[in-house]
């Protein structure tokens, strides 16, 4: 008998593979291999194949090909293979292969922090949840370098019972590098090593540059660019004591969630950044090891959003999400153009960036004794109020040396000068590094009309400043007045806290409204993000380029990166408070309890232009961890709501089970409505075209109460300039036994009489109030063109 099932294997194998094959005969050598993701029909496997793998690799391609496999999160396969093989496999296998879409490489989205968010000792949330003892969080990012003292294990009980994951070793890395605060760490190349070997093969990348990635990367858990590190202890860092990044923003450090344990899960790489293949075999591995949050800030790193489908990071959250796991991502650094915000997904929480109260100003003091406010993280020897001749490159017309790109340039120009370079196009250190080798002394970065007055503190390896464009301009009339006579020097001021206002909007932060589903508010809210002190790595200095020698426990950085893990060590406190709570439950809680207000008490402004900003910039608000622990009533939302909500932006049953897994039915009587997902806010999306003045929109939301039994709320609402706003009814009573109640919220304008602003929109507030709880949800009024 076993020998007859032998047979009928090896018949099956060479049946499927001469039927998948024959085309291989044509001259494929031709054609050049990528990497596709294959979402596969779980369900469809032959009883014949003792598992997916086997049926994968008997009947759809050769083992050899094959990346990775995924079962957790996600059902299906990444292989290596030419793009002909891939539309044979989707034209062969209609029924099994539900779809299938192309590896593509993503980028990273790059203390007083927890203090700001509300956070104190021995009280509050940190206290009511055991500094998030026991919640594990994982990291997807570039790996940890673990002898920080951020990741010591002292004093830290046993590894949870629930974690079922792995400590792999690798270069520089053993399995004695995880403890019982850093519980695991993996690491996921295959999808990043394939498009290294195409992109080498075809000759877009030398030999020579490959030898330098591999001179600067570990082929293991350990970090050799920072990013991972830093929000790692972002997010759950270890109290480490006389904390500082070369004498700036001395203190203790420490995360969010300090308590909380790290899984560390490898899937950005220094050489081409983080491939779609390996972040969702990351996801996979991640919710199959028993992580309670992700921390994901990487995204498309270009403001551009792919359909749900077709994004990994949205299908790999969707399954993370469904089995109880809160996922935080990061919105993108595309600020502030409008629609730049990415990670859109609703079963995401999207996070932008504010500043804090903290800030590291520097002055250019200018011949004529004018003095220009800027920032600057340079540590290095003062330049002791001597002054330079001050020299602005772009007075020519290159746009390369406006920027100081690389060999941009006459040192005949520059040397002994402090030079005034435009922010864009390569990195800000950079610049600085190619002011030295020209022989400059200083450099002033000047900001232009894009970034505004937005500012972020660099380590740079020259005296070094930067400019707000106000301030650039300024800088460079001061240039063309004086002739060859214009002079000036920096002097750097250290850190100052107590700043206001604080917070604001990051120019860099990115921007609703959504570009996929503009009916779901995009970013949901912001966190820290600006000037943000964490762990760093040994591998490369503060600035990260190749020839900053320095070594640094603490660096100081900035972007959506940074506020992500904030919210992800939020998350793993309410989630250790709040055990019970959904992960739509835990945002709920941060959304509905976030600060419009910055210290002054003023509305938040937008760093960018000094405005008031709006929801489009920050979402719910500031994260308020303080309120979040007791919000009173959460919006919660099930799996089957995220379906029906995938069913009213048309998606059909199979698309739709491409995220899900699971074959749906979507309702065929009454189509359901995208905003009527149970989302803490309101976006009332009005059509221009439509026949009547008068257009109306009615939203259904259900709210339950986490908070004393016999609560009572009211509405109160802040409706939008010439918008009416009614919420019925406008009095929900919980007790013992009512713990959910429904209500309506309908807007309605007159799109004549409306002054969009701006921003294309019109925006207030609705709450739900009682004695000792606001619960309030933004509302948003928009006009949308169709096509």
């Amino acid at each position: 008998m076993a020998s007859s099932s032998h047979l009928v294997t090896l018949f099956l194998f060479f049946f499927f593979f001469t039927a998948l094959h024959p085309h291989l005969s044509i001259s494929v050598a031709e054609e050049s291999t990528k990497t596709f993701i294959f979402r596969v029909d779980e369900h469809a496997k032959p009883s014949i194949f003792p598992s997916h793998y086997h049926w994968y690799s008997t009947a759809f391609t050769h083992p050899s090909k094959i990346l990775h496999i995924y079962n957790t999160v996600f059902h299906g396969f990444s292989a290596h293979i030419t793009p002909s093989e891939a539309q044979s496999l989707l034209q062969s296998h209609p029924s099994s292969i539900l779809s299938s879409f192309p590896d593509r490489p993503r980028r990273l989205h790059t203390t007083r922090s927890p203090q700001f968010l509300g956070l104190r000792n021995q009280r509050g949330l940190w206290s009511e949840s055991d500094y998030g003892s026991d919640v594990i969080i994982a990291i997807l990012d570039t790996g940890i370098w673990p002898e920080r003292r951020s990741f010591s294990d002292l004093h830290v009980g046993p590894v949870p019972s629930k974690w079922r994951g792995a400590c792999e070793a690798g270069e520089r890395f053993t399995p004695s590098n995880c403890n019982r605060k850093l519980i695991g760490a993996r690491f996921f190349a295959r999808g990043h090593e394939a498009a290294l070997a195409a992109l080498t093969a075809s000759g877009l990348l030398g030999v020579n540059n490959q030898t330098v990635v591999e001179k600067v990367e570990f082929r293991s858990p350990r970090d050799a660019d920072g990013h991972g590190t830093h929000t790692a202890s972002t997010a759950a860092g270890r109290h480490a004591f006389k904390a500082s990044m070369n004498g700036y923003a001395s203190g203790i450090a420490k995360g969010v969630a300090p308590k909380a344990r790290i899984a560390v899960y490898k899937v950005c790489w220094k050489s081409l950044g983080c491939y779609d293949s390996d972040i969702l075999a990351a996801f996979d591995k991640a919710v199959d090891d028993g992580v309670d949050v992700i921390s994901i800030s990487i995204g498309g790193g270009d403001g551009i959003s792919s359909p749900y489908y077709l994004d990994p990071i949205a299908i790999g959250s969707y399954g993370a999400q469904a089995r109880g796991v809160f996922v935080a991502s990061s919105a993108g650094n595309e600020g502030p153009s409008g629609m730049s915000a990415t990670n859109l997904a609703p079963w995401l929480t999207t996070v932008g960036a504010g500043t804090i109260d903290r800030n590291f100003p520097a002055d250019v003091i200018l011949g004529d004794g004018r003095k220009l406010s800027g920032v600057s993280l340079y540590a290095g020897l003062p330049l002791e109020g001597k002054m330079f001749p001050l020299v602005y490159p772009g007075k020519s017309g290159v746009l390369s040396a406006s920027l100081c790109m690389e060999n941009s340039l006459d040192p005949k120009l520059v040397a002994g000068k402090i030079v005034v370079c435009d922010r864009g196009s390569n990195p800000r250190v950079a610049k600085g590094l190619v002011v030295k080798k020209a022989g400059g002394v200083g450099m002033v970065l000047a900001n232009g009309v894009s970034n505004g007055e937005g500012l972020v503190g660099d380590s740079h390896l020259i005296p070094a400043c930067a400019v707000g464009a106000n301030e650039g301009d300024a800088l460079k009339a001061y240039i063309e007045s004086s002739a060859n006579a214009a002079a000036a020097t920096i002097e750097f001021r250290g850190t100052v806290i107590g700043v206001k206002p604080a917070p604001i909007v990051a120019s860099f932060s990115a921007r609703g409204p959504n570009s996929i589903t503009p009916e779901i508010l995009k970013p949901d809210l912001i966190a820290p993000g600006v000037n943000i002190l964490a762990a760093w790595t040994d591998a490369v200095g503060p600035t990260g380029l190749p020839s900053d020698m320095r070594k640094t426990e603490f660096n100081i950085l900035s972007g959506t990166s940074m506020a992500c893990p904030h919210v992800s060590g939020a998350a793993a406190l309410l989630k250790s408070a709040h055990p019970d709570w959904s992960p739509a439950a835990i945002r709920s809680a941060m959304m509905t309890s976030a600060s419009t207000a910055d210290n002054r008490f003023r509305s938040m402004t937008d760093e960018s232009t000094g405005k008031p900003s709006t929801p489009y910039d920050f979402g719910s608000g500031h994260l308020n961890l303080d309120l979040a622990m007791d919000p009173g009533l959460v919006y919660d939302i099930t799996n089957e709501d995220y379906v029906t909500f995938l069913c009213s932006i048309e998606y059909n049953p199979k698309t739709i089970q491409v995220i899900t897994r699971k074959p749906v039915n979507c309702p065929a009587a009454r189509k359901p409505l995208p905003e009527n997902l149970n989302y803490p806010s309101i976006t009332a999306v009005f059509l221009s075209t439509a026949g009547s003045r008068i257009q109306t929109r009615t939203f259904v939301r259900t709210v339950t109460n986490v908070g004393a039994l016999n609560s009572i709320y009211r509405a109160k609402i802040e409706a939008p300039r010439g918008v009416s706003v009614t919420v019925k009814p406008s009095v929900l009573a919980f007790s013992e036994t009512v713990k959910k109640m429904s209500f309506a919220v309908t807007v309605s304008a007159n799109l004549r009489n409306l002054a969009m602003g701006d921003s294309g929109a019109l925006f207030g507030s609705f709450s739900w109030v009682n004695e000792k709880h606001v619960v309030r949800s933004p509302i948003v009024v928009s006009q949308l063109d169709p096509l």
